[in-house]
């Protein structure tokens, strides 16, 4: 392997394996890479997983990322696995050792972006390229417009990048930049510079490099760079270009070619230019491993089939299993008595259209694109090549700079999903943006806007092929996801909190709750169409853990009940401070419950982090100390407050059983339902995070594996035994055989059946809390196939084929994994 220091050679793609891949997995565990969880741990942890059940261990990115990456999603050099995990000695070690145990190991793959990394000279095919402009060999690697700024002085038309890290505007620090050699030093900065310019004069020599330097809020507007979504620091990698994929990948393949590595999770597959093409590339240099990809589906949108991969990485399946464990009605109040809390006024049905969650998501896509938003430079790129396209064709011409950014904001505010899939040169079928029809005058009634019809068509690749037109096709695309991303899951969701626990990843908490049939119809055709798709219910990007998301959907049975506690509390915390206002209150409250019991420290981070995503009082970009200060001591305030701690505590305690039922059916649901579950560290105890970097610690496996050796042993109100009991015994039922078939079970309101095969039923509670109000089960009934005896795994009692008292069946577990193998 190469030092972090070379560069970073292209290296051939590992050669086909002539063996066929492994068996996917039966079910993976997540585990978050970092110098505080290196692969040396992960080794000393293999006995413990290949205990609790699992298959597969599911790593992090390996690769070497920026010093001190607790997520290594910031990737500085691909011709290595990370110094700072152990490197690939400790990789192979753990391979070695998982084997050993009989497991696999499954890595996350970056394929979208590389870090610009402080020392910048860590990055080394960037540093080349700032080094030596586009005559660089590394130019092609990274995704740059080089029309859009103007060259050094001595080659204006050339082209340079943007680099938005000055603390202010050029003129205010250049008595902060110094020359060392061939080093120009801003602080912790180092950058290349130009061969033949470090004698110049300071002025002078920033002019004739192949970077300006700029004040960082230029960013918004001028970066020339593609990043990931919008952060400045992580730059666009063209792994569509083959060499950029074998430079990228040769390590990766190598060992996979090798045996240490057997599948891969592609993280944000959405941001590349092509990818089909670039998952077909990785099917044929891995002779079809085990792939998932991190798709976003939105609402009814499918994976498409014609994607060479085993499914999504289970934001999908993360929906339904919170959906079926949501009371649709009852959160339709509680958005109500939310708006109400807010602003007074009548409780309002907002479960109709339109739904102001609809129109919250809408206002955070258009705040990404409108003057100044955060991608107004991915927008402005667009312009640039919609002009060029009109000049060189009359046909498309005259179309205003304003025409096309209007044009552009309105597609991608209204488009209803993440992104197009053209491909330039192929036809599409069924996308959104057709409903706009062929560019040309407008109609009769004068509705249909020409630039729109325009954009649209340049946008899905129908105009004919040409550099412009294709890149115009794969740029739409790759902003669309950003905007979506950004505005939905990063703003609008920080904004509209009716129900926190819906704001996941993929959600839609416009359409609050799903009917058990919606349910078994999606696991039907999951099991049809994606039998090896990974289902999930915590993540390390999930805002808030699936045993949180458990207590939070028990409030969505009582809204009314708890729009008055929450009152209480506020009027217990006393008046805010001035600036501070009632969503402020709603989203403590909700964040206190979903992850009692929490540190001050804890608590202070997860709001502050939500209210700069939600850019309305404050902002990671435009902090507004006063607002954070009263925030943080209105959460502070929490912990001494004698009167309001016990309220906290006893809604706490009152929600735990409804909360139990919800914990245990969802670990249950993703367990046996069609798909491969991915648990995420800890998770097979309650797990009361929130977003990250709160959801990314390390954790403590050897407790856990100390836990597990006794988890079985009844200890009425432990919880954490009880979910760990239940993880494992479902976890060795899927390595004992495959499931078989699912079949839904004819079963009561409150109730959720169904069967794998012949031999394995599951049953879990649905709405614990309506169940309770409406007197318990009574005399409701399940009926268990023909063929028993059935043996509930998880309580070792016996039961009938035939009809059997659901409150018999579920005396002891709100659940129950029945089974008559062996």
């Amino acid at each position: 392997m190469t030092s972090a220091a070379e560069p970073a050679q292209p290296r051939p793609a590992a050669t086909r394996p002539t063996s066929p891949p492994t068996p996917p997995p039966t079910a993976s565990y997540r585990l978050q890479l970092q110098p505080g969880f290196t692969l040396h741990d992960a080794t000393a942890a293999v006995p413990y997983l290949a205990a609790l059940g699992v298959s597969h261990l599911h790593l992090s990115p390996l690769l070497e990322a920026a010093p001190g990456s607790t997520h290594g999603y910031d990737t500085v050099d691909h011709t290595r696995i990370s110094g700072q995990l152990g490197g690939e000695a400790a990789l192979r070690e753990l391979a070695a050792e998982a084997h050993r145990h009989g497991l696999r190991l499954i890595a996350d793959v970056v394929p979208n972006h590389m870090a610009v990394p402080v020392p910048e000279r860590l990055n080394q095919p960037l540093w080349q390229v700032l080094r030596d402009g586009p005559d660089s060999p590394y130019a092609r690697w990274f995704d740059i417009d080089w029309t859009a700024q103007p060259g050094p002085a001595d080659a204006p038309g050339r082209g340079r990048i943007l680099l938005p890290l000055l603390g202010d505007r050029l003129g205010a620090v250049l008595d902060q930049l110094t020359v060392d050699g061939e080093l120009l030093r801003y602080h912790q900065h180092e950058l290349p510079l130009r061969p033949g310019t470090e004698g110049l004069p300071l002025v002078e020599l920033l002019a004739r490099q192949w970077y300006r330097l700029a004040w960082w809020r230029l960013a918004r507007t001028e970066l020339n760079y593609r990043r990931f979504f919008t952060v400045n620091e992580l730059i666009a990698v063209r792994v569509e270009e083959p060499e950029v994929f074998a430079a990228t990948h040769a390590v990766l393949l190598a060992l996979h070619a090798d045996g240490v590595l057997d599948g891969f999770r592609i993280d944000h597959p959405d941001g590349l230019a092509d990818p089909r093409g670039y998952l077909e590339r990785l099917a044929d240099a891995t002779g079809g491993a085990y792939v998932v990809v991190e798709k976003i589906l939105t609402g009814e949108e499918r994976l498409p089939e014609d994607w060479p991969v085993a499914g999504t990485t289970g934001y999908d399946a993360l929906r339904r299993i919170d959906g079926v464990l949501t009371d649709h009605a009852g959160a339709c109040r509680l958005a109500g008595v939310y708006e109400s809390f807010l602003r007074g006024g009548p409780v309002r049905d907002l479960c109709q259209d339109p739904h102001p969650a609809v129109a919250a998501a809408r206002r955070g896509r258009a705040d990404m694109t409108g003057p100044g938003g955060e991608l107004t430079a991915e927008v402005e790129r667009l312009v640039r090549i919609a002009l060029r396209i009109g000049a060189a064709e009359p046909a498309h011409a005259d179309h205003a700079p304003d025409q096309l950014r209007a044009a552009l904001r309105r597609l991608l505010t209204d488009y209803p999903v993440y992104r197009p899939y053209a491909r330039p040169g192929e036809p599409v079928f069924d996308d959104p943006l057709q409903a706009t029809g062929p560019p040309g005058p407008p109609g009769p009634d004068g509705a249909a806007d020409p630039t729109e019809r325009l954009v649209a068509a340049l946008a899905l690749g129908e105009l004919g092929r040409g550099s412009d037109k294709d890149e115009f096709c794969l740029r739409f695309a790759q902003t669309a996801a950003a905007v979506a991303a950004k505005g939905v899951e990063d703003t609008a969701f920080y904004r509209w909190n009716a129900l926190p626990g819906l704001n996941e990843v993929g959600g839609e908490p416009a359409r609050p709750g799903l009917h058990p049939a919606e349910f078994h119809d999606w696991c039907q055709y999951l099991e049809r169409t994606w039998p090896h798709s990974m289902t999930v219910l915590s993540t390390h990007d999930t805002k808030r853990s699936a045993d949180a998301r458990a207590r939070l959907a028990v409030l969505a049975e009582q809204p009314e009940a708890w729009a008055a506690e929450a009152a209480a509390w506020s009027t217990a915390a006393g008046p805010p401070a001035p600036g501070l206002d009632r969503d402020a209150d709603w989203l403590l409250w909700h964040t206190l419950v979903a992850a009692w019991p929490i540190s001050p420290d804890r608590l202070v981070a997860a709001l502050l982090k939500a209210a700069r995503e939600a850019k309305l009082h404050t902002s990671w970009t435009a902090p507004d100390a006063g607002y954070e200060q009263a925030l943080e001591q209105r959460a502070r305030a929490v912990h001494g407050n004698a009167g309001l701690l016990p309220r906290i505590e006893g809604l706490v305690h009152a929600l735990a059983p409804y909360a139990r039922s919800n914990t245990l059916a969802a670990a249950l649901l993703h367990l046996t339902m069609p798909g491969v579950p991915d648990l995420y560290q800890g998770s097979e105890e309650p797990l009361y995070t929130l977003v990250d970097p709160d959801n990314r610690g390390v954790v403590d496996l050897g407790a856990l594996a100390v836990r597990l050796t006794d988890a079985a042993t009844p200890r009425p109100g432990d919880l954490a035994r009880e979910k760990l009991h239940l993880t494992a015994t479902a976890l060795h039922l899927r390595r004992s055989g495959p499931l078989g078939a699912y079949r839904p079970l004819a079963a009561p309101d409150h109730l959720i059946a169904f069967a794998r095969g012949e031999d394995v039923v599951t049953a879990v509670t649905r709405l614990p809390y309506g169940l309770a109000r409406a007197g318990g089960w009574r005399g409701e009934v399940l009926e268990l196939p023909a063929g028993g005896p059935w043996t509930d795994l998880l309580s070792l009692r016996s039961f009938p084929s035939g009809e059997v008292p659901v409150a018999e069946l579920l005396a002891t577990h709100p659940v129950a994994l029945l089974s008559r193998r062996g």
